[in-house]
């Protein structure tokens, strides 16, 4: 019997014992909760996804980028764009409501108004695009672009403006400033700012502006603009270069919605393949291959992926945000990076005149913005099957990790203004 007592004993006491511990646990953990709730950091968002472009588990912390943004001063006309971009949509009366899938267009331009215009009446032939939003995203301000798009009325549009534009600073940083480094000036003995690139070459404003819009644009669609920072589907963004096909809309939406089942391991959806020059394939299925810089779409779980390898984008030398992806932030990813697409394009790359080769210049490149993109039948509706099976292209061409870059990027004050962008919508003062 003496056995038995013994235990009965400690029995007892463990049960006097045991409410005081569950008591203490549950108070420790609601302490725990108040101060994730309650504390200055409170605005912070948690993010995660079983899939990222339907992928993988990712967790990620946006207060990490709880950094105070250093932007430069603005001006009269940086502020006064600033302010239009909180404008609302025109075009609200012919088109007072979106569709419920709607497919957010984002399209970036730069000062090529005689590409803009093609662009801009090809997108009127689209089938779909009342349905949808579409954004336009300057890089400065020049009057004959903003006409242009001002003259839209097949759809609801948004124009926004870069207000750090190198475009809109004519005598100070972003833009230039008299006591900047010039080609491969030496610091030292011109008593100059600025630090050179990898190849010794000094910052040009016009040049580095390419980088600077598309990452400013990535931050202000995704994080900030009202109409669409609380988009969960994709969004799709093209260039005033790209020829939209007529079927190019309904074509995104069929892709992204296939993408999950036909294509788990591809980011994004594209509207043509990865080489600019190619029409595709022709073949009855579909294609996953690298990401193309053509008529490119994906949704918020991938923008978070990308955001979060900001310093791997603004620090790495190279002027060209494509490159910049394809060769730094895309093979940080640990896998490659796919996107699912047609076989026959539904939009095309045309002219000749880089975005940097504008208006106003000594030699400045001439193209009328004729466009030689043939339209067969098959390429004004959709022509993708859903029981298609989908053919990987495993073997990426181009650039790919350990390309050191193009330089052109190789300013501190470029890179510190690429994560003030990273920043910007993200700093709460605790204060």
């Amino acid at each position: 019997m003496g056995f038995y007592r013994k235990p009965r004993g400690k029995d007892a006491a463990f049960r006097r014992v045991l409410p005081v511990v569950v008591v203490t646990i549950f108070a420790v953990l609601f302490v725990i909760f108040l101060l994730n709730t309650t504390t200055p950091d409170s605005h912070r968002e948690i993010w995660s996804s079983n899939r990222v472009g339907e992928v993988e588990l990712v967790k990620y912390n946006l207060s990490s980028f709880n950094v105070k943004p250093r932007l430069p001063q603005q001006n009269k006309l940086s502020i006064a764009l600033q302010k239009k971009n909180q404008l609302p949509p025109r075009n609200l009366d012919l088109f007072p409501s979106l569709a419920k899938d709607h497919t957010i267009i984002v399209l970036y331009v730069h000062n090529r108004p005689q590409y803009l215009q093609v662009v801009v009446q090809s997108l009127s032939k689209v089938e779909g695009i009342g349905e949808t939003l579409l954004i336009v995203s300057h890089d400065g301000y020049f009057e004959e672009m903003n006409k242009i798009i001002e003259g839209i009325r097949f759809c609801q549009v948004k124009q926004i403006f870069a207000p750090y534009s190198p475009h809109l600073f004519q005598d100070s940083f972003p833009g230039s400033s008299s006591g900047d480094c010039k080609d491969k000036d030496d610091p030292v003995q011109k008593n100059c700012q600025g630090n050179a690139d990898q190849y010794g070459n000094h910052r040009s404003p016009k040049i580095i502006s390419l980088k600077h819009h598309w990452w400013w644009m990535m931050n202000t669609v995704w994080d900030s603009l009202e109409e669409s920072r609380h988009h969960s589907g994709h969004i799709l963004f093209i260039e005033e270069d790209h020829f939209i096909f007529p079927n190019a809309y309904r074509s995104i939406q069929l892709l992204t919605a296939l993408k999950p089942k036909k294509c788990p391991n591809c980011y994004a959806a594209n509207l043509a393949p990865s080489d600019v020059t190619s029409k595709g394939e022709q073949w009855d299925a579909m294609i996953a291959e690298k990401m193309s810089n053509v008529g490119y779409a994906f949704n918020r779980t991938v923008w978070r992926k990308i955001h979060s390898k900001a310093r791997d984008f603004c620090f790495f030398d190279d002027y060209n945000w494509d490159i910049t992806m394809w060769a730094t932030v895309f093979p940080s990813f640990g896998g490659p990076v796919y996107s699912l697409r047609g076989p026959r394009r539904s939009a095309a790359h045309f002219g000749k005149c880089g975005l940097h080769q504008g208006q106003g210049e000594r030699n400045a490149c001439i193209d009328n913005g004729e466009v030689n993109v043939e339209l067969d039948d098959i390429d004004k509706v959709v022509n993708i099957k859903p029981d298609w099976k989908v053919h990987v292209i495993r073997r990426q061409e181009g650039y790919k990790a350990g390309f050191k870059g193009w330089g052109g990027w190789g300013d501190d004050r470029d890179r510190q203004l690429c994560l003030d962008f990273s920043y910007m919508y993200h700093y709460r003062d605790s204060t």
